[in-house]
């Protein structure tokens, strides 16, 4: 983008919009605010209009409670500019998540170029982030520029010790990230749901994994249960780990204190309840507090960060989730994989 000739020209940004909303308004704008640098440069080199399309949640159709009207709303109080909109939500339209051309021309539809910004949603095929590039001259936005070089640093030659921590509930999606990245890092700490599948599986080959050696175990799934400390092999039955005990916090802060090149995804337990979120705390201070290069993605472990004002105490604090995971995963994404390279001309 930074290339590009834009003046006078109508711009076509696909930015990650997908944010909470809460009784009808952003419960959280950082998506948004990522959003601002790509915007405030096209208008700053005089473009005339720029129309910004995302997605937000996963609606089947038109439907009322993901209109996109509290996203423009909040983005209009950052960039008060009569040239930017905001159009409805792109999954609104069957033609967007199955890439139709027909709908891509949709969008393209009175512009002259492409921005991609979306760095969260380039690993999906959809006709708002693949089949647009190809129907109009297009260009990879500041935030995506900025995310491919910040990951890109953990696939290069790092800064050892190379400490991976990874978490949370969606287990499956993680497996190709501990096997690919894995395999580069000295250290890989595992905690939250994770902990407890990958104890139940065979030795992931080639990756030094290490296990809470204690949890915080609660009799139900209910934010008030009854707790305990208890060994991570000894949870009762019945009973669940909740989240890393504090010989595992402590163990973990040791090891990242140590490191000189940091990866975390996913918090170590059930963070969103008060007694059952020190183990987040804790990884998410010693990672603030660590001189290495550090890199946080996912929603959970951005949202633990900026609820403790911690954000700017890491290297990257990236917006990617499942696009982050991919790459580090070593696959294609078909976002950046549509944007011609310099070399393409």
């Amino acid at each position: 983008m930074r290339d590009a000739e834009v003046a006078g020209k109508r711009v076509l940004v696909r930015a990650d919009l997908n944010v909470p909303l809460e009784e009808g308004e952003v419960a959280d704008d950082t998506r948004v605010r990522a959003a601002l640098p790509t915007l405030e440069l096209l208008l700053q080199r005089d473009v005339s209009e720029i129309a910004v399309c995302s997605h937000l949640g996963r609606p089947k159709g038109p439907d009322p409670a993901l209109e996109m009207r509290p996203v423009e709303e909040r983005l209009r109080e950052l960039v008060p500019d009569e040239r930017v909109s905001v159009l409805e939500n792109t999954r609104f339209h069957a033609g967007e998540t199955c890439n139709d051309e027909g709908f891509a021309r949709e969008l393209a539809d009175g512009r002259d170029l492409y921005v991609n910004d979306a760095f969260g949603s380039a690993h999906r095929a959809h006709a708002s982030t693949e089949a647009v590039a190809h129907v109009l001259p297009a260009y990879a936005g500041l935030l995506l520029e900025r995310e491919l070089a910040e990951l890109g640093e953990l696939l290069g030659r790092v800064e050892r010790p190379f400490v991976l921590v990874s978490g949370g509930a969606k287990v499956e999606d993680k497996l190709g990230v501990l096997q690919n990245l894995g395999a580069k890092a000295d250290l890989v700490l595992v905690g939250g749901k994770m902990a407890a599948e990958l104890a139940s599986r065979s030795p992931l080959e080639g990756v030094a994994v290490v296990l809470p050696t204690d949890v915080v175990a609660a009799a139900r799934f209910e934010a008030d249960a009854p707790t305990r400390v208890v060994p991570a092999d000894a949870v009762p039955d019945g009973w669940l780990g909740l989240d890393i005990g504090p010989r595992t916090r402590e163990a973990f802060a040791g090891h990242l204190a140590e490191a000189r090149t940091i990866f975390w995804n996913g918090p170590m337990g059930v963070f969103e309840w008060p007694r059952f979120a020190e183990g987040t705390r804790a990884v998410a201070e010693a990672v603030a507090a660590s001189p290495a290069y550090s890199v946080v993605g996912g929603a959970d472990s951005a949202r633990a960060l900026n609820e403790l004002g911690l954000a700017d105490e890491v290297s990257w604090l990236s917006t990617g989730g499942g696009a982050s995971l991919e790459l580090l995963e070593g696959k294609e994404l078909p976002g950046v994989a549509a944007i011609p390279t310099s070399s393409d001309g």
